[in-house]
Formats: C-alpha cells, sequence, structure tokens
C-alpha cells in the first residue's frame, strides 16, 4: 500500500485564521509576497535578475512550513548542492531546525538517492559507481579501440565528441539517430559505427554496475514510469515540490518534474525565461516557456524590482531583452539611486581595449573599489588572452574562471580510481587506472589483469598472485604495494579521511615520478582534498558527492599572484551566472565575436541576446561595454568592427557611445 501522508494543517488556508511568526507582508514586497502565499497548484515564479528570487524560495518553504506541511514533505531543487544548503540554512534560521528535514538538492543528487533505495526493482545494485565525464570517454576510448576504430589508417571521431553525441541525446530525450540529423550531421558518415559503440557503452555499464552523470536522471525517469508503486509513493512522499533555475533544466528533467508531482501538482517552478543560457549542456529554453502547458491552469508571477543594479543598468537590460523574438514581457525597476549610464567605449584595436580596461582597473582602485568587486567579462575564452598580458604588465592581479576543474585533474583522479574499487569491486574502469601506475605493466598487460581481478572473490589475494606470477621485478614489487593498500583501505573501521591519508602515501612517489614539472602543486590540491573529505563518515556518500558536486578549484588555478587575497575575476559570462559585482567590464561586444561566427540560426542568435542580458545584470554601479574597432580576423586578415547587434541600435539615452582615442581619454 502507498505511504498516506497526513497534513497537520491545511496549507491553503488563508493567513487571517492563524497568526505567523514571520510578518511575511513586512518583509516581501507585493510579487515576492504573493509568490510565497500561493497555496496549492502548480505555481511558475518568473524572477527577473537580482529581483529576490532566493529570498521568495526561502520564505515559500518558511510559510509552508509554518501552515503545518510536514518538513520532509517538501522537495527543494536546485542546480547545486551548496544552493540549496545555503537556502535551507537561512530557512532555519528564519523557523527553526525543523527544516532540516526539508529534502534539498540537485537533481542528480536526488537521482542518486532514490536509484540506491530503489534501483534493485530494475536491476541496480546500490553499490554502483558514478563516472564522471572523464571516466565515460575512457570506457568509450577503451571500447572503439576494441572494436578496430582506433587505428591510425582513418580518422574517426575523438572520445570527447562520441560522449558528448551519447550524452546530448540523453538529455534532449532523443534517439541517436535523430540527435545526429539536428546536432551532429557533420557526423552522419560514422552514425552505424558510433551506434554500435554506444550499445556497447551500454552494456558495459550494466554488467559492471556503473553509471554516468546522464544515466542518473535517465534511469530515475525509466524507474518512475516503470514502476508505478514507486512513483506514487515518491509523489505522495514530497507533496510540495519547488524548482530553482528553471531555465536551466533540460527535456528528462522536466519530465522528471512532472513524474514526481503526477499525486498532486504542487510545482513551483522559479527561473527567468531571459537567462536560458546553456543550451550547450542540454538546456530547454522551450521548458519555462511551455510550464503553462505542462502543468495546465498554472499560476504566472513575475518579479520585476530589481535590488542590485542602478536603473541605467537596468534600462540597458530591459531594452536589450524586449526585442527577444519569445519571452515573458517583464520591465526590471529598482529604487536605489544612482545617475550611471552604461557605456560603449570603441577603442582603436584590441590592445588599446586592453589599456583602456586596465587603466580603468586602476583608476577605481585608487577610488577605493578593492579588485575583487570588479569582473571583466567575454563570451569565449580565448577573448581575454591579450588583456590577460596587459594586466600581468601592470602587476594587477586576477584570477580567471574556468580550465580544469579540480577533480578533473590526473592526480585525484588517480587517488579517487583506488578508493572507488573499494566500494565496487566490479568498476573496471577504475581498476584499469590503478593498475597503469604499477610500474612494469602496460595497457594490455593492465587490462588482462583487470578481468581477474573483477572476477576475484578477494582482489588482494589475486593481486598478490599477480605479484608472484610476473616475471618483471619492478610490476612484482608494484602488485604487493597495491595488494597492501588494498588490504589496507577495505578495513570498514576506517574513516574516509584514513583511507585517502593511506591512498596518498601510496600515490606520492608515483606522481613524483610521473609529474616531476609541477608536482608540488600536485601535493598541495591533495592535501586540499583530504581536508575536504574530512567530514565524511561514509566512504560512498564521499565518492558520490565528489562525482555529483566536486569541488571546483585548484589551488594552482590563480593566474597571477596579489596581495592579501585580493584579485581581479576575469570570466566567461556562462561562468560569471549567479554572481554580481559593483563594477563590470564585457569587452569584445563586437558583431562576429558577440554573438559569435557560429550563431547563424534564429535560436542561437536569441541565446546570445539572453547572454548581453545575463552580462549586463551582473553590474550594480557601472557598466563598461568595449570593442575595437580595427579587428584581426585569421581568414579575412583586419577588418572594421562595429558593435554587437544587440547594441547598436539602442537609443544614445540608454547606451552613450565613447571613442577612445588613447589610453588616457575619452571624448
Amino acid at each position: 500500500m502507498a505511504d498516506k501522508v497526513i497534513f497537520l494543517r491545511d496549507p491553503s488556508r488563508d493567513s487571517s485564521d492563524r497568526a505567523y511568526k514571520i510578518k511575511y507582508a513586512d518583509l516581501l514586497n507585493p510579487a515576492q509576497l504573493a509568490a510565497v502565499t500561493h497555496s496549492d497548484g502548480p505555481l511558475l515564479v518568473i524572477a527577473g535578475a537580482g529581483s529576490g528570487k532566493t529570498r521568495t524560495l526561502i520564505y515559500r518553504v518558511a510559510r509552508l512550513i509554518e501552515s503545518g506541511v510536514p518538513p520532509g514533505a517538501i522537495l527543494l531543487m536546485t542546480f547545486t548542492r551548496r544552493a540549496a544548503q545555503e537556502m535551507l540554512e537561512r530557512v532555519e534560521r528564519l523557523v527553526g531546525e525543523i527544516t532540516r528535514s526539508v529534502a534539498g538538492g540537485t537533481f542528480h543528487s536526488f537521482a542518486n538517492n532514490v536509484l540506491r533505495r530503489h534501483g534493485a526493482q530494475m536491476g541496480l545494485k546500490p553499490n554502483f559507481t558514478i563516472l564522471d565525464r572523464g571516466d565515460m570517454e575512457d570506457v568509450i576510448n577503451l571500447l572503439r579501440a576494441r572494436m578496430g576504430l582506433a587505428s591510425r589508417d582513418r580518422r574517426f571521431p575523438k572520445k570527447g565528441t562520441i560522449a558528448e553525441v551519447i550524452s546530448m541525446a540523453r538529455n534532449k530525450m532523443r534517439d541517436l539517430l535523430a540527435e545526429f540529423e539536428v546536432d551532429f550531421p557533420h557526423l552522419l558518415e560514422h552514425q552505424g559505427e558510433i551506434i554500435a559503440l554506444a550499445e556497447k557503452y551500454e552494456a558495459y555499464k550494466r554488467e559492471r554496475g556503473l553509471l554516468d552523470y546522464d544515466d542518473l536522471l535517465y534511469r530515475l525517469a525509466e524507474l518512475l514510469r516503470q514502476y508505478p508503486q514507486v512513483r506514487r509513493r515518491l509523489s505522495q512522499s514530497y507533496r510540495y515540490i519547488m524548482i530553482d533555475e528553471y531555465q536551466d533544466t533540460n527535456r528528462i528533467q522536466a519530465e522528471l518534474v512532472k513524474l514526481l508531482a503526477s499525486e498532486h501538482r504542487n510545482v513551483m517552478a522559479v527561473g527567468d525565461d531571459a537567462q536560458s543560457i546553456y543550451s550547450f549542456r542540454g538546456a530547454n529554453f522551450r521548458n519555462i516557456m511551455e510550464f503553462p502547458e505542462l502543468f495546465a491552469g498554472a499560476r504566472v508571477i513575475k518579479l520585476e524590482e530589481n535590488y542590485r543594479s542602478v536603473q541605467g543598468i537596468l534600462d540597458l537590460a530591459n531594452e536589450v531583452i524586449s526585442r527577444a523574438a519569445e519571452k515573458y514581457t517583464k520591465v526590471l525597476f529598482t529604487s536605489r539611486r544612482g545617475g550611471f549610464r552604461p557605456i560603449l567605449v570603441r577603442a582603436q584595436d584590441e590592445h588599446m581595449q586592453s589599456r583602456f580596461v586596465a587603466q580603468r582597473i586602476l583608476e577605481l582602485r585608487e577610488e577605493g573599489v578593492e579588485l575583487d568587486e570588479m569582473a571583466v567579462l567575454f563570451r569565449s575564452s580565448f577573448h581575454s588572452f591579450d588583456l590577460e598580458l596587459e594586466l600581468q604588465r601592470r602587476d594587477i592581479p586576477f584570477v580567471k574562471r574556468g580550465g580544469f576543474k579540480f577533480i578533473e585533474t590526473a592526480h585525484i583522479k588517480d587517488v579517487l580510481a583506488h578508493l572507488r574499487v573499494v566500494a565496487n569491486p566490479a568498476d573496471a574502469v577504475s581498476w584499469l587506472r590503478a593498475l597503469m601506475l604499477v610500474r612494469g605493466v602496460g595497457h594490455r598487460t593492465a587490462e588482462r589483469a583487470v578481468e581477474a581481478l573483477v572476477a576475484a572473490d578477494a582482489p588482494e589475494r589475486e593481486l598478490a598472485r599477480l605479484a608472484q606470477s610476473t616475471a618483471r621485478e619492478g610490476a612484482a614489487s608494484g602488485y604487493a604495494r597495491l595488494a597492501a593498500l588494498f588490504a589496507e583501505i577495505r578495513d570498514k573501521t576506517k574513516r574516509p579521511a584514513e583511507k585517502i591519508a593511506a591512498t596518498i602515501a601510496y600515490y606520492l612517489p608515483l606522481m613524483r615520478e610521473a609529474f616531476p614539472d609541477d608536482y608540488p602543486k600536485r601535493e598541495r590540491d591533495l592535501e586540499h582534498f583530504q581536508n575536504i573529505t574530512e567530514r565524511y563518515r561514509s566512504l560512498e556518500t564521499m565518492l558520490a558527492d565528489m562525482a555529483l558536486e566536486p569541488p571546483n578549484d585548484s589551488l594552482g588555478g590563480v593566474l597571477a599572484e596579489g596581495p592579501e587575497d585580493e584579485f581581479l575575476t576575469l570570466s566567461t559570462i556562462h561562468s560569471a551566472k549567479g554572481l554580481e559585482w559593483r563594477i563590470v567590464f564585457v569587452i569584445w561586444a563586437a558583431d562576429g565575436r558577440f554573438p559569435g561566427p557560429m550563431s547563424v540560426d534564429e535560436e542561437s542568435i536569441e541565446e546570445e541576446r539572453r547572454l548581453m542580458y545575463v552580462a549586463s545584470t551582473r553590474a550594480r554601479d557601472e557598466l563598461y561595454l568595449t570593442y575595437p574597432i580595427y579587428m584581426f580576423d585569421r581568414i579575412n586578415g583586419y577588418m572594421m568592427g562595429r558593435a554587437s547587434r544587440f547594441l547598436d541600435d539602442l537609443p544614445a539615452e540608454i547606451l552613450p557611445t565613447a571613442t577612445l582615442q588613447d589610453a588616457e581619454s575619452i571624448e
């Protein structure tokens, strides 16, 4: 029998018949209050940039709890675990420790938990290993080689490209053939082989208890569709569902929301169609536009009062997005005072653009604006190369958001591989990585050893046997050391941090040999990694978190040193979403760069427009948009540049233009 949820009070009853501890009407603006006090049924909150959407979600959770809804019946879905934790901590400060029962996290972490509890019904063991993108590509590469598709005699798509095809098909809920036709037509000549490879990849994962990142959502949807009793139980357990950043959901996430709400339709989706900029990750702009169709009768509330930017910046953002082909019409306004208007600066060439930005940053620093209150944003990572040289020349310390994530570095992945085979001895990918570190063991030898280890009841005894049977002295001692490590870290009485410490001690001499040029930086990363894992009591939880919500920043990620941790931020606009600074520069705001040359169809152009809106709304006090008059193009040589089409026809009272004659003056 399905679980029955009993409410302490009916949350839909009017606030006039009970006394609330929190004075919502005094703390929220009218639109926020309408969203927070909404009763049952679907609700779409269109939250303009800087309009207090997080505050609205927090008070909505508090209001439900104060209305008598059991905290465990509330599910808050976000795109980072940190965001969920911060929201729930703020709710706890409002209504107390009772909020700790609220379920909060990312779609993927929620899927991970549900599949470990209920996945056995579909043949999924609870100790499955989660593959990150690098692991996924390694498996694909292994299978590609086995199929004879990695020959030097013929051109065949790289492992990363194949992984991208498979991932996009999953996220967009298409079969592979349709995915080729829509997003990868240039690979159609290889479609038969890639489809066969994808089938082998699926079989490989299922045989070895592996799930990649996309599988978490895909298999959860499969579970909810095929097993109605599980769907009903979850839907009845989570009677109120809230989703943050709904514009960033993909098709399968929208499907999951519908399945989870099948018993009640109490869904509150919060997002901004004007900030839908992640189609390259599979996000679907249509989800937020079609929410009222997916949930018939949905109420739509718009948050338009902005608490971040001065009105001049908002006027620019409003004008840019007002020309979008499809949108929820809204007009951002603020009560903040300040007469600053954004400025479009035309520089003579790229180098003068860099000189202007660097000099203006130094001037602002002299005026008392700290470097970490300023940011330079750009459409593509390579757009900042010249500026980076200028900043270094002027000794302006900076950090650049992007590049390798901490968890993707070879040394962190090597350490994790040893721990993952403890949690799941059938994880052939991690066994192969661990064995390839053993001196004297090549790829073919490692593959044969993996087959024996996966089949063995006691892997440490199999390692000891390998040590005795090999004729290579280096390999023998390496197998023996690995066997000793495995026996030590399999000890269930040891905490994860102790197992990591033992693994790092084993790995350090191997790392120093493999990375002689920069091993000190990697050692600092390993020390940082061990500190991160100190709080864990479960190895399985730690490994799942590393796959689902990995730490992003390597300690070596700073490009220029500075005093007292004060750095200017350089960032792609995609990486800057959700952040804000007092002063923002947007460089290369030129047609052909923003939008870029690959944006040719209406859909991609419209997403680039939304990207300009996101860039503009990161600024609180001052916004400078710059581009060079003379631009160098690799194919056409030097050419005349013009302002981005999203800016070039804006009224002068919205965006005045200044031509830079030299780095000292604007006229």
